[in-house]
């Protein structure tokens, strides 16, 4: 039984700054792409939320091969799973540790 999943990744996108505002247009064609940041030396933050891992690899293929792009490192990836409706969720037959607790004092 295959699971519906959700995958979150951030990019950082390292693009000569002549190259900038072309860059950013392309990567803003891309359906599943969000740019979080942008800044005048070149670098571009950039959220990508897809279902499949797949697809955030060949992003960052599209992304490197951009005019001026100096490179697009993945530096967050996360996966998210289709919620189980069984309602016991400590599925490791594990007694929770309840033993180490942290006072005040120590925050």
């Amino acid at each position: 039984m295959s699971l519906a999943e959700a995958h979150i990744s951030s990019l950082l996108v390292q693009v000569s700054p002549e190259h900038l505002n072309t860059t950013k247009k392309l990567i803003e064609e891309f359906e599943e792409a969000e740019i979080y940041g942008v800044n005048e030396v070149g670098k571009i933050v950039v959220v990508l939320e897809t279902q499949t891992q797949g697809f955030i690899t060949d992003v960052i293929e599209k992304i490197n091969n951009m005019p001026g792009v100096l490179g697009a490192t993945m530096v967050y990836h996360q996966i998210d799973s289709e919620p189980n409706t069984d309602t016991n969720t400590n599925t490791n037959n594990l007694t929770p540790d309840t033993s180490y607790i942290v006072s005040e004092e120590q925050v």
